[in-house]
């Protein structure tokens, strides 16, 4: 790239204005460098607001990714699962780019050239690739009914990511090398760039922005509401980032200047920067972090070839057992007696469990023989007394209880 020398004039021009350390801006402290006055100067707000924003995002930012980590336990659906680490990535890219944010809000040199020119399209790629990587992963669970493996989804974004590092890269030796030998040796080479060349070597960021667009739209036709959720979400927040990029490509190449107002350059680049960060954050990271461990009404269809059966607990209700006969009418008589069971159709089946009807059983009080003996002993003296009935046996055909018997044999005697 030839350097020519109108650009290298402004450069000198732009060095000697910056750099000039006669006179600190109302709230900077005169013995701080000049580069860092855009970061306290009251007389331009632009920059206290950008670093307020960034300082922000960077806060929301780690403890989003906090809470990603300690919700990761009390996750129960592993398909969403298997997404928190594209997620966990996203949020580590956006956190570069809050920190990228004040490498446009200082004034240029060597430093803080290169950072612009190399992280800005690597961590717009880097959170660019991941939402690729999920769009694909909603369309092939739509039409396969499962997707790939979560650390397969992680490489083919880390793969994406990795050609725009490889392409920012040489673009940066290929500038920083060849230095043009018209021209004397420039000490901050970087910063000599024309906004056009910066605007093309992002166009691989271009394109994954038009593939998260374009790979989210089969995403909103899936049958189940929540991958339709991920896939609006990721279609949201495709196209806000396409409207800021388009933004700040059209004012940063050609309305600045037609403006006659180069020097909105920096803040351009600033604002466009932050904002795409916490769209980012807003219309992806946050509602995917509180779906992470919400329990969704819906539940998943089991694949073909499977059946769902019911539960079976070992609870025998009222309806599962034989129904009991109706209780017979006890009436108390002057003479002894006592009732016999009713009897049994043999031709009828028994369920061992027909006794138990569910209910917990409940204390009954049964006197033993020596204290009916004992009671009818004191009972004497008082006159007749009526006996009382007694209940049927528990096992069928034993016939008469030995306490029946007792009984019987006392009141005879009574009697006789």
């Amino acid at each position: 790239m030839q350097l020519q020398n109108p650009s290298l004039g402004w450069f000198r021009a732009f060095t000697t204005v910056t750099m000039d350390p006669t006179s600190a801006p109302r709230g900077c402290d005169p013995s701080i460098s000049s580069i860092f006055y855009q970061l306290c100067d009251l007389t331009s707000v632009w920059g206290i607001v950008l670093e307020a924003c960034a300082a922000a995002g960077v806060v929301t930012s780690f403890m989003l990714f906090l809470i990603l980590l300690a919700s990761l336990p009390f996750v129960t659906d592993t398909k969403r699962k298997g997404m928190v680490a594209l997620q966990a990535s996203i949020l580590v890219f956006t956190l570069g780019l809050f920190g990228l944010t004040f490498a446009f809000i200082v004034d240029r040199y060597s430093t803080s050239c290169v950072a612009r020119r190399f992280l800005f399209g690597v961590l717009f790629s880097g959170c660019l690739s991941c939402l690729v990587m999920h769009g694909l992963w909603l369309v092939l669970l739509q039409r396969r009914g499962r997707g790939p493996r979560s650390w397969m989804l992680w490489l083919g974004a880390l793969g994406l990511w990795l050609v725009e590092v490889i392409i920012n890269t040489e673009w940066l030796i290929l500038t920083e090398v060849r230095n043009p030998s018209s021209e004397p040796t420039v000490p901050d080479l970087p910063c000599i760039i024309a906004n056009q060349d910066f605007v093309m070597a992002l166009i691989y960021v271009m394109v994954l922005l038009l593939a998260v667009i374009l790979i989210a739209l089969p995403s909103l036709k899936h049958k189940h509401k929540q991958w339709r959720r991920d896939g609006a979400f990721i279609l949201v927040t495709g196209f806000f980032t396409s409207v800021i990029w388009v933004t700040w490509i059209v004012m940063y190449t050609y309305g600045n200047r037609a403006s006659g107002h180069a020097s909105w350059d920096d803040p351009t680049l600033g604002i466009a920067v932050v904002s795409n960060a916490w769209i980012f954050l807003c219309f992806y990271a946050i509602p995917e972090v509180c779906l992470l461990t919400q329990q969704d009404s819906e539940q998943e269809q089991p694949p073909d070839g499977e059946h769902v059966y019911p539960a079976r607990t070992l609870v025998y209700g009222p309806n599962l057992k034989e129904p009991e006969p109706t209780q017979q009418n006890l009436y108390v008589e002057n003479k002894a007696f006592s009732m016999d069971e009713a009897s049994i159709d043999s031709t009828k089946p028994v369920s061992p469990y027909g006794v138990y009807n569910g209910q917990p059983q409940t204390c009954v009080y049964q006197p033993t023989e020596i204290a009916l003996i004992a009671k009818h002993l004191k009972g004497m003296d008082r006159g007749p007394v009526i006996p009382r009935a007694t209940a049927p046996p528990l096992n069928p055909g034993s016939g008469r209880s030995s306490l029946s018997r007792s009984i019987e044999s006392l009141t005879s005697q009574e009697l006789s």
